[in-house]
Formats: C-alpha cells, sequence, structure tokens
C-alpha cells in the first residue's frame, strides 16, 4: 500500500458566517483512516474515523453517516467533545473552463495535484456546530480537492467571493525531478470571464511574504495583501499521513488588485477571504 491522500475542501460563506468542511481520506504503509475536518469563523474541529467508514460512489462520498457531493452535504458527528449535524443544498456549479492543472495533470508522480470543482454555486441550509447554529439562504459556495502523498512544503492559498464573481490562488514550492520550481495556479472569474493565471501558462510569483504576493503573467498582474489574524490550525498531509499542522483563516480581510495591460480590472478589499501562508 503506497502513502496517499485525498481531500475535498467545500466553503460556504453567508452575510454573517462562514464554515469550511473537508473530508479527506489517508493511507500510508501501516495504516489507513479518514477524517472530517470543520473551520468555523472562531475555531476548527477534527474528526477521525477508521476508513472502513469510507465509501465513494461515483461523485458522492460519505464518511460514516455523513455524505457529500455536487448536490450539497449532510453531517452526523457526534462525539464527547464535538457535534455536528444538518445539511445545505447547493445550485448548479460553476466549473472553470478546463483542469486547472493543464498539462501537469499528465505527468506522473507529482507530490499534490489540484482540483477545482466550482467557482461559485448557490448554497441552503443549516448546520449545527456544537450547539451554533449555521444558517445559508441563498449563500455562496465553492469546491476543491487535492489528491497525491503530501501538501507542498511552502505554499499559499486564497478564495474569495465578490459580486462580479469569484477568485483563486495557489502559489507553491513544487518538487520536480530532483529540483524544485515555484508553481502557480489561479482563476479570476470576473463578469463571467476567466482569467487563468498558471505555470504552464508563464506564470510567476514575483514576490511572496506574509503582507503580499504578486503574481505576474504578460500583461496581467494579481497582487494579493492579506490583513488579518494567521487563522486556525487544521491537520494537512505529509506521505499520506495527516501529521502536519497548517494554519486557515476561513473568513479575514484580504486586499485584491487585478490589472491586464495596465487597466484595473479588480479592486477589492474582502473583509470574508479564506487565506493561507505556510512559507
Amino acid at each position: 500500500m503506497h502513502n496517499y491522500f485525498c481531500g475535498w475542501y467545500f466553503r460556504c460563506l453567508s452575510e454573517r458566517q462562514t464554515l469550511a468542511v473537508i473530508p479527506s481520506l489517508h493511507k500510508t504503509g501501516t495504516s489507513q483512516s479518514c477524517t472530517i475536518q470543520l473551520l468555523t469563523d472562531t475555531r476548527a474541529f477534527h474528526v477521525q474515523f477508521p476508513f472502513s467508514a469510507f465509501q465513494k460512489s461515483g461523485s458522492h462520498i460519505q464518511i460514516a453517516e455523513n455524505w457529500f457531493g455536487k448536490e450539497g452535504f449532510f453531517l452526523d458527528i457526534q462525539t464527547p467533545d464535538f457535534q455536528a449535524t444538518g445539511s445545505v443544498r447547493f445550485g448548479a456549479f460553476t466549473p472553470i473552463r478546463y483542469d486547472i492543472m493543464g498539462p501537469f495533470r499528465f505527468v506522473p508522480f507529482l507530490q499534490c495535484r489540484h482540483s477545482v470543482y466550482s467557482m461559485h454555486h448557490r448554497v441552503d441550509g443549516e448546520i449545527s456546530v456544537n450547539g451554533t447554529s449555521h444558517v445559508f439562504r441563498d449563500a455562496t459556495g465553492y469546491m476543491e480537492g487535492d489528491r497525491g502523498c503530501s501538501f507542498p512544503k511552502e505554499y499559499v492559498w486564497t478564495q474569495c467571493f465578490f459580486p462580479e464573481g469569484s477568485l483563486m490562488l495557489s502559489v507553491a514550492d513544487i518538487p520536480f525531478g530532483g529540483f524544485h520550481f515555484t508553481g502557480v495556479i489561479g482563476i479570476v472569474l470576473l463578469r463571467g470571464k476567466e482569467y487563468r493565471l498558471a505555470t504552464y501558462l508563464g506564470a510567476k510569483a514575483v514576490k511572496i511574504t506574509d503582507r503580499e504576493i504578486t503574481v505576474r503573467q504578460g500583461k496581467a498582474c494579481l497582487r494579493v495583501t492579506p490583513h488579518g489574524p494567521s487563522g486556525h490550525p487544521l491537520q494537512a498531509p505529509i506521505g499520506g499521513a495527516m501529521g502536519r499542522v497548517i494554519h486557515e483563516h476561513p473568513s479575514c480581510e484580504v486586499s485584491y488588485h487585478f490589472e491586464y495591460a495596465g487597466v484595473p480590472l479588480l479592486e477589492l478589499d474582502a473583509p470574508n477571504a479564506a487565506f493561507e501562508y505556510e512559507y
């Protein structure tokens, strides 16, 4: 049995609350298990299950009594320290034009492969987390996923919604054939038009600090400026096992500036963006 992980990330945002749910499975040479992590505006929760609790049928996955799919998800978690119950329904997904990995999807033995399933969709429903209700009425959702053996050693990731669309960006250290390079994948979906930033299209990260990330690709430039705290601890895979702690803030203030040919197309101070910085 080789070292492997596979995870799915669901982010739901209302006018007042944020909830991210992350089901995953993980295998090493000696063990296998699955987990569900929940991330709220104030803290993170982690519950581990035996691998036998995991089932997959088509695009649907199930861990014990909890199921997840493109139609929404249902939670029924009852432990002495953590309870999460309820369900949400998703509207039609907004997929990207083609695989975010581009030609890299054909490269074998990559440490981590990323997928973007929906840039935004409608969310309706209610989830109770330790007695606190998270209510979503005509709210907004995002879905992505990762699979491989480990998260990148160093990376930054962000995602946000805005009235004219949504965006995501990931900049990461990528080991490849004995050397390393800085990989970029990102989408700015603005007024129905997709602007893609990617290493395979010539994108380069020209600045990476905890106060600014700037990516350039030809005439396009995206600058990300986080203003919030470091975030809440989550477990992440290393060698297939959930043996690493990362930090994500699911709803913090981040500024975005996107321009093309010197013309600003997006100037945004988002009060509830998601952000991770692991450099």
